[in-house]
């Protein structure tokens, strides 16, 4: 299986992934501890994918999503943006709506301290 098969088949298989730089309990970059720290703040369960674990998965998120950047967030099996997009969405309510929508659980009232905090 080549990498973008494998990537097509990850994020079919599990409701919320984040292609990252580390892990979800040692992100290894900023950008990526600051989306995982979203979706572990909101207690989502997803599954998290190091991609300086394996060259090919790190080129090839690129190439399938065709964004050129690493953290991607992707909900039932839909790319949803890096880690400007996710901030953006966590603080405008588009994260609580989409998660929602989704059919994933997640802590509301953490989603609106997000929101208290930085309003």
């Amino acid at each position: 299986m080549n990498a973008v098969d494998q990537i097509k088949q990850t994020v079919t298989k599990n409701d919320v992934v984040l292609f990252m730089k580390g892990t979800k309990m040692m992100p290894q970059c900023g950008f990526s501890s600051k989306v995982a720290g979203i979706l572990n703040y909101l207690g989502v369960e997803y599954t998290d994918v190091n991609v300086l674990a394996d060259p090919e998965i790190r080129q090839g998120i690129k190439d399938f999503s065709d964004w050129p950047t690493v953290p991607q967030l992707y909900v039932k099996g839909e790319f949803v943006g890096g880690c400007d997009i996710a901030i953006e969405m966590a603080l405008s309510g588009e994260l609580d709506t989409l998660l929602e929508t989704s059919g994933i659980t997640f802590d509301k009232d953490a989603a609106n301290k997000i929101r208290e905090a930085n309003g």
